[in-house]
């Protein structure tokens, strides 16, 4: 029997592992390991997952570090951290791809040999640590990718419209069912995939003026897990609207014809960012230039994505990622909440497997990449640990939040015993 089968509520957190190593005039790297010094402290930073509890971490490999040239792999810093995970018994849900590229690929997402690389990729890291690591998730956020590096023009490679959010959606898609496919081959039935969506609701003046673009935005929600699963077929909603920007016809019709599924369908949840409010007048332009107004809807917003994707997909649901970027009681208000609607979807049949805190620590918000202040100015108060800045580097002091994990992560595994 496999985790996500026994019956129980698996509490586990995550670090943010969001790499974009690839830099242009006014910006900077970001990677999340290193501003928050994950590389130094990744020994101490596993054993605080396992101090609260945690069964599990969602957990992401820089891609761009263990492949720094094509072919060549360094696995040692790797390596080390897949046995701390083992040592500590805590099960990682590997992220292979968390936005960034590695930097030789030319073009990025939109080089044509990337669906290609990507799967080298998975299929490297699933051969190396197939004695230890089962759970993977091919791609996290794909629509988030797509939106930043193909619509907005945030991340490389910069693409800009429609066009360029089909081009991306078409080559995340592409990747992530080569990736899974050849994951599969080297675990076979040991293998547990766990696909990761950030969840958009669009709620407000939705027959208003933007009726049309909020039918869009909705159907654009489920593109790539719509795609990599089978269901942009004939009928589909968004099927001529990928058509018309540039999706090719024999992508649409692999996909349709050799799917992959999720064991576990992940939803990213965030009260205060999730929820899109639509008003009439100018559209936004969206992104960080000019962010679209949001709806607090709490836990009913909540409720809402999880039965909306376990209906969807038909796959137990985790909570992939949650929380409020807020004072530590605030936080304990939603995680206690949270739970809370986690054990009553399951009392009510929903099959609700996992709980993300997300992050374990504090984390760097991403606008740091455009803007020229110290880290400091650009940190979130999100984590179990706070992060504090000292002249020997960030330290981890633990707060009250992860005293609150613990103790409902501690209960939920009294309770089924």
């Amino acid at each position: 029997m496999t985790w996500f089968q026994d019956g129980r509520l698996h509490f586990g957190v995550g670090v943010e592992d969001t790499f974009v190593p690839q830099t242009r005039e006014g910006e900077r790297a970001l990677d999340e390991y290193d501003l928050t010094e994950h590389y130094e402290h990744w020994h101490a930073d596993l054993g605080l997952a396992a101090e609260v509890g945690a069964e599990f971490m969602r957990w992401g490999i820089p891609w761009y570090r263990i492949n720094p040239e094509p072919g060549r792999w360094d696995w040692s810093w790797l390596d080390a951290v897949m046995a701390r995970f083992a040592e500590l018994g805590i099960r990682p849900i590997v992220d292979l791809l968390h936005y960034g590229t590695p930097q030789w690929l030319e073009g990025e997402f939109a080089h044509p040999d990337y669906p290609q690389h990507a799967a080298e990729y998975a299929v490297a890291v699933a051969e190396r640590y197939a004695d230890t690591v089962t759970d993977y998730t091919p791609v996290n956020e794909p629509m988030i990718h797509a939106r930043f590096c193909g619509e907005l023009g945030y991340w490389p490679p910069y693409l800009t419209g429609e066009d360029g959010l089909t081009a991306l959606i078409a080559a995340v898609a592409d990747g992530f069912v080569r990736s899974q496919h050849g994951i599969a081959e080297v675990l076979g039935d040991r293998a547990t995939f766990v696909h990761v969506d950030a969840t958009t609701r669009v709620v407000g003046a939705v027959d208003g003026e933007h009726a049309e673009k909020v039918r869009l935005l909705r159907n654009q929600a489920f593109a790539v897990e719509d795609l990599v699963t089978g269901k942009v077929r004939d009928g589909h909603p968004l099927l001529e609207h990928l058509l018309r920007h540039g999706m090719g016809e024999d992508l649409l019709a692999q996909l349709a014809a050799d799917p992959v599924a999720p064991d576990v369908m992940g939803v990213n949840y965030y009260p205060r960012h999730s929820t899109t409010l639509v008003e009439d007048g100018p559209w936004p332009a969206g992104g960080f230039v000019e962010p679209s107004p949001i709806r607090d809807d709490g836990v009913t917003g909540l409720e809402d994505v999880i039965r909306t994707y376990a209906a969807r997909y038909g796959a137990p649901v985790a909570l992939t990622e949650t929380c409020v970027t807020a004072s530590e009681a605030e936080r304990i208000a939603w995680l206690e909440d949270s739970v809370a609607l986690a054990h009553r979807l399951r009392a009510d049949g929903v099959p609700l497997v996992g709980y993300t805190w997300w992050p374990l620590f504090d984390m760097y918000e991403w606008t740091y990449r455009h803007a020229d202040t110290p880290r400091e100015e650009s940190l979130l108060t999100m984590g179990l640990w706070d992060l504090v800045e000292s002249p020997s580097g960030l330290l981890r002091r633990r707060n009250s939040v992860a005293d609150a994990f613990a103790r409902l992560a501690t209960a939920d595994r009294a309770r089924v015993r």
